[in-house]
């Protein structure tokens, strides 16, 4: 286990890469999920209005703390429109889908910040940066739990089973 101080230069700026790409896209998450927030429609709308606040609202914290951890590293975050595009696989949304298409996107969307994520992971284990993999490690358990709300919304009932053991095996 190693702290910041034992970071050799060039592992410092590898993992502040790695993480400028992970900021770059929760950022893009972030904006694209209050944007849905704002304009979702649908039958079930209060529901969907209130998950999509609680998600942008965390991954708004969770941005200020990978850009401190960048920082931490020693070098700058990024913080602009075009920093954040050239950095992000994130695609922007210029228009109002619908519901179901709007919450298709945000899977898709925390999938690409989770494999950003576990791409990195490895040189942060490599460099035996604790912080950072912590960090990560809390990140991806919730970006996680997105993706499982939000498929899980996105069905229309469940096949039932007789047996949980069954989806098991």
């Amino acid at each position: 286990m190693r702290n910041d101080e034992t970071l050799s230069a060039e592992e410092k700026k590898t993992l502040a890469h790695g993480l400028s790409r992970v900021l770059a896209d929760s950022f893009k998450l972030y904006q694209k999920t209050h944007g849905f927030h704002w304009n979702i429609e649908a039958a079930n709308f209060h529901d969907l209005h209130l998950m999509l606040e609680e998600q942008y609202r965390d991954i708004w914290d969770a941005v200020d703390v990978i850009a401190e951890r960048i920082r931490a590293l020693g070098h700058y975050a990024p913080s602009t429109a075009t920093d954040f595009s050239q950095l992000s696989e994130i695609e922007e949304e210029r228009g109002v889908p619908e519901a179901k298409a709007m919450l298709k996107q945000l899977v898709a969307d925390n999938e690409t910040v989770v494999r950003t994520m576990r791409d990195i992971r490895p040189k942060v284990e490599e460099a035996g940066d604790t912080a950072t993999g912590s960090m990560l490690d809390d990140r991806l358990q919730v970006h996680d739990k997105y993706i499982w709300m939000l498929k899980a919304t996105l069905k229309d009932g469940g096949k039932g089973t007789k047996s949980v053991l069954e989806t098991l095996t």
